[in-house]
């Protein structure tokens, strides 16, 4: 049957009366009845949209109604009953009433009722579950640099979700495990705030080293919601020694470059230079990292040690210095004569095969030029024709020639 247009305020008292008499209702309804409504429950994150859907197989003209938590009427057939533009119409047939739900908050969480009027009253219960977003996670440390060996103490925090989100450590690809969680209600009773605590004994290594704390929750499907952090881990210098060349040789210039890598980094001034059993030469110049000798002598000979301190330890690097002779040759010149060497021999080689293939192109062109200066000498009569047909006197042959006519 059709029902004419209502006032509002009718419209939320029928409904609700209808809903009241609904519940108190002791007819047992079989769930093949066609005029039974079937209804699904829906999930949805703060701010999306949900589409609640309502159907009867058959219909005797009656109308489905929607109605809110708090049983207040929605839609009654095509009919908007309250005036909330975030809830649309999207479908009203004879069989069907769906709705829209846009901007949803968290007060939109819980049981929405879909009723039709008929002898009795049919109504079913569609569960709306919003889910809160939880907050991109944010990494607090109870310092901001620990020294090797030391154990550091990272703090995730991340709120508003709903249910309560997971948190989870990683470094690189490899999830870190060991970790403390604390779940706590936010003030407004609907979300929850979730804190992660990460200790991690730290090396040198681990110095630069980018730690993440993720976020997992149903509402992030557009995946993790992650933050990093660098890790700043203070150590003693490693220290090594780099001289100028690998062939440091008499009366020549030379200097060593003393290398330190720690955290932090060493200052200029924390460059000590000192030579094992025995004191620097007053010819030897202390150039901060650098120890440089303007004159190379056989008695600059042994062992020179760089100390470098950087206020977290001191490291030492040492190097043995070995002056050669002013003729010596570096090993790198011997492998460049050796190169030379080489190609000369392939030149000389090639040169060798060339003269050779020449020899034997002339000798066989020579023996041709015989072969047909002897062929003068074949018809010779006697040694003088011999000799004169020998000579060129193939000419001759021609001018020899009879012809008859």
């Amino acid at each position: 049957m059709a029902f004419p247009s209502f006032p509002v305020s009718v419209l939320w008292t029928l409904g609700s009366l209808t809903i009241l008499w609904a519940s108190v209702q002791s007819n047992v309804l079989l769930e093949d009845d066609p005029f039974q409504p079937v209804t699904t429950d829906e999930t949805v994150s703060v701010g999306g949209t949900v589409t609640l859907t309502c159907r009867v197989m058959e219909s005797d003209n009656s109308s489905l109604q929607w109605s809110n938590t708090a049983q207040q009427t929605l839609y009654f057939g095509d009919k908007r009953a309250l005036r909330d533009n975030r809830i649309q119409l999207h479908r009203s047939t004879p069989t069907e009433l769906s709705i829209t739900i846009g901007e949803v908050q968290l007060t939109d969480d819980g049981d929405y009722t879909c009723s039709i009027f008929t002898k009795p009253i049919r109504t079913a219960r569609a569960t709306v579950t919003v889910l809160g977003v939880p907050g991109k996670p944010q990494i607090l440390t109870n310092n901001d640099a620990v020294q090797e060996g030391g154990t550091i103490t990272l703090i995730c925090t991340s709120s508003g979700g709903k249910p309560a989100a997971k948190l989870r450590w990683y470094r690189g690809d490899t999830d870190l495990t060991g970790s403390t969680e604390t779940v706590q209600a936010d003030p407004d009773g609907r979300t929850f705030t979730v804190q992660s605590e990460l200790q991690l004994t730290v090396t040198r290594d681990d110095n630069k080293a980018s730690i993440g704390c993720a976020v997992d929750h149903p509402s992030l499907t557009g995946g993790n919601e992650k933050t990093e952090t660098e890790l700043s881990v203070l150590f003693s210098p490693s220290v090594s020694i780099q001289p100028q060349n690998d062939l440091p040789r008499e009366g020549e210039k030379f200097s060593l470059e003393c290398i330190g890598t720690g955290n932090p980094d060493p200052s200029p001034s924390a460059f000590l230079w000192e030579k094992k059993d025995g004191s620097l030469s007053s010819l030897v110049k202390v150039d901060e990292s650098f120890l440089r000798f303007e004159a190379l002598n056989k008695s600059d000979n042994g062992v020179y040690l760089c100390q470098v301190d950087n206020g977290i330890g001191k490291g030492v690097g040492d190097y043995t210095l070995l002056v050669q002779d002013p003729t010596a040759m570096t090993n790198q010149s011997g492998v460049d004569h050796a190169v030379i060497g080489g190609v000369v021999a392939v030149i000389v080689f090639i040169l060798l095969c060339l003269l050779i293939v020449l020899g034997r192109y002339l000798i066989r062109h020579k023996g041709t030029y015989l072969t047909h200066e002897a062929k003068g000498s074949d018809d010779a009569p006697d040694a003088d024709t011999a000799i004169i047909n020998a000579e060129g006197g193939h000419s001759g042959a021609d001018d020899k020639k009879e012809y008859f006519i």
